[in-house]
């Protein structure tokens, strides 16, 4: 399906101005349209006048549709829609006619155009199904006067706003809680679901006929809600934004829209929604996310003590065999605290793996085995954790063995060693090469059957935790090159 930005680049002579003034309006018409009882189609004017393309739909969750199927990107040429012909060329609200009927369901239309600084840029199609129409219900004539307001300010340029709107992803919907108040802020009528929500603040009577800012004031504690200027603009409904409040273990949005249909401000729409268990959930969302950093910081912090015992302890022993494979065992668990201490750093369980790579690199070389650098190029990005322990692992193990093996009898003179560290992703696979100029694997090397701790460590790391291939071989330099292909999650 089409989007609205680019039905217009193709087919229309709206500019950047006229596509912002439509989306505003798109990211509040699920309100409208709840308000109609009706479908709401917007159609764009073509560019050679030869009719309108469908730019946008939406359908009501407040009651049936008159459109099963998406007509978005569709075209309809001058004439097979009067009413968007009138509303579009006369800059008038069109409902004249008897109702169109499709698929055996009468459905009355009304156009209404949209209009932006004086011009008509478009039209909004409102259809309403009239299968089972009954007497409408104080709710319903409630909703229906208000979708009607909201109508005539899209028809004379006051709606949408250009301040601010809904900054709340839970931003209310008409079900969550509906009210209008008059012009001085006091509610004329309170849905059902909004009188709930009040009750749950503390009211033991009637909305109707209370000035909502004043009794809200009464309800919530002051640090429970907004500056005053806020309050009293948002419930007075002269503000076009929302804000939260709470009395206790209870939370709310609220969303004011003023209601200006002549032009002249008469009150406003309120919609509230009861956000107590989304915030609740949030809170435990964030002591879950708190919690698993101090884990991590903590297995961090245990690690570093083993590293530290293993290093007192290979200080202690006199056999240089049992001296370098307690160091061995140091920098493989220095390699997964390194892991452990991002994650303790990071809001999510991912990490940015260059980083680590870097600090692995370092403490490679650090240890002066022989002279030796180590480069990165290219970029690992970011991995989650369950990739990025073992894999500090696998790129510690090959460093340590390039290190150890490729340059261990270079005298001072040949100069430093460079191996390269390698990475790059290749759709859903991490691709990583070492590369060395050190001597190069001896003759007859065979990998599975390599007496070699770290490459039998490497080898299973890749295979059964990474789920990935490992293929050893010769560089361009003459030296090593290990090379890993990693599926990434």
């Amino acid at each position: 399906m089409p989007s609205l930005s680019a039905i217009v680049r193709r087919h229309t002579d709206l500019d950047d101005e006229d596509v912002a003034w439509l989306q505003r309006i798109l990211a509040d018409w699920q309100i409208i349209a709840d308000l109609s009882f009706a479908d709401l189609v917007m159609w764009l004017p073509d560019r050679e006048g030869q009719g309108f393309w469908a730019g946008g739909q939406m359908r009501p969750t407040t009651g049936p549709t008159a459109y099963v199927d998406d007509i978005v990107g569709s075209f309809v040429a001058t004439g097979r829609r009067p009413l968007v012909d009138a509303a579009f060329a006369q800059g008038r609200i069109a409902r004249e006619g008897d109702p169109e009927w499709r698929d055996e369901i009468p459905v009355r239309v009304e156009a209404i155009p949209v209009r932006r600084e004086g011009r008509v840029i478009a039209v909004i199609a409102r259809n309403t199904n009239l299968l089972g129409v009954r007497t409408p219900s104080r709710l319903e004539i409630n909703y229906l006067q208000t979708a009607g307001d909201l109508t005539k300010m899209i028809a004379s340029g006051h709606f949408p706003a250009p301040g601010q709107r809904s900054d709340h992803a839970d931003s209310p919907r008409v079900g969550d809680g509906f009210l209008r108040v008059d012009a001085a802020g006091r509610v004329v009528y309170a849905s059902p679901n909004a009188l709930s929500v009040y009750r749950k603040l503390g009211l033991a009577g009637d909305l109707a006929g209370h000035l909502l800012t004043d009794l809200t004031r009464d309800l919530v504690p002051p640090r429970k809600r907004p500056d005053e200027e806020t309050l009293s603009a948002v419930l007075g409904g002269r503000a076009h934004r929302d804000t939260e409040i709470g009395s206790g273990d209870v939370a709310l949005i609220v969303r004011a829209i003023p209601l200006k249909p002549d032009g002249e401000h008469i009150g406003g729409l309120i919609l509230l929604r009861d956000v107590t268990d989304l915030r609740r959930r949030d809170r435990e969302l964030i002591t879950k996310d708190a919690t698993i950093r101090e884990i991590h910081h903590r297995v961090k912090n245990n690690l570093q003590t083993v590293a530290a015992l293993l290093r007192l302890q290979a200080r202690r022993i006199d056999s240089a065999e049992a001296t370098a494979a307690l160091e061995e065992a140091v920098r493989r668990v220095g390699s997964i605290a390194i892991v452990h201490e991002t994650l303790s750093q990071a809001l999510e369980e991912t990490v940015d793996f260059d980083e680590i790579a870097d600090r692995l690199s370092r403490l490679v070389t650090d240890v002066g085995l022989a002279p030796v650098r180590v480069r990165r190029e290219g970029r690992f990005g970011m991995l989650v954790s369950e990739q990025a322990t073992p894999l500090a692992m696998v790129v510690t193990e090959l460093l340590q063995n390039a290190v150890e093996h490729g340059y261990r009898d270079r005298e001072g003179a040949e100069g430093e060693g460079e191996i390269v560290l390698w990475a790059e992703r290749r759709g859903s696979h991490l691709e990583v090469r070492v590369d060395d100029d050190g001597t190069g694997l001896p003759d007859g090397f065979d990998l599975d059957s390599s007496p070699s701790l770290g490459l039998s460590i490497v080898k299973t790391l890749v295979e059964s935790e990474l789920g990935g291939h490992l293929t050893l071989g010769t560089s361009p330099e003459g030296g090593a090159r290990a090379e890993l292909s990693i599926p990434l999650d």
